[in-house]
């Protein structure tokens, strides 16, 4: 009886840590237009760009930046105040943080130029599986809810009518 009510403990301890542990993660609000995008951020393994992007949210520098870069069946990139995806913020570039999460549809990268550390703070949405991205570019990140409205952003590169993020929350 007591080995029996013992391992009920233990696993109500266990799925209650898990349970907590998941809601305890820090998430990222992006208001569209069309709707909110809640993101988990993923610190466990890029902790360098989640607060980077944590950052800039609490310095507003994402709001009512556009998406400059939207491809159909691939991705949504956005994070460049220029609007010309040549942008980036006043903060120095990162070094990658590549990892084995891969590049599924929700997926939220780090863009940069042919120089892995050179992520600064434009980012993407992949609207699809993208494995060919798989430990090329930093993944911070996973929509969690809303990925609905990322599917209603404008494209083009740039949209004629570009959508852009109203405002960009962290959510502790």
């Amino acid at each position: 009886m007591f080995i029996k009510k013992f391992l009920i403990l233990i696993t109500l301890i266990i799925f209650t840590g898990v349970a907590m542990a998941e809601n305890t993660k820090e998430k990222l609000l992006i208001e569209l237009s069309h709707g909110d995008v809640i993101i988990e951020l993923h610190s466990d393994i890029a902790p360098l760009h989640v607060e980077q992007i944590k950052t800039l949210a609490r310095d507003g520098f994402y709001d009512g930046i556009i998406f400059h870069r939207v491809i159909d069946g691939f991705m949504a990139q956005t994070g460049d105040p220029t609007g010309t995806g040549m942008g980036g913020s006043g903060y120095p570039n990162l070094k990658a943080e590549f990892s084995n999460k891969p590049f599924d549809r929700g997926t939220v990268g780090m863009a940069r130029s042919s120089n892995p550390n050179s992520a600064n703070s434009q980012f993407f949405i992949c609207f699809q599986p993208a494995h060919f991205l798989n430990q090329q570019y930093t993944v911070w990140g996973t929509v969690v809810e809303g990925m609905e409205n990322v599917d209603k952003i404008a494209r083009g590169e740039p949209p004629a009518n570009p959508d852009s993020m109203i405002k960009v929350t962290v959510i502790e």
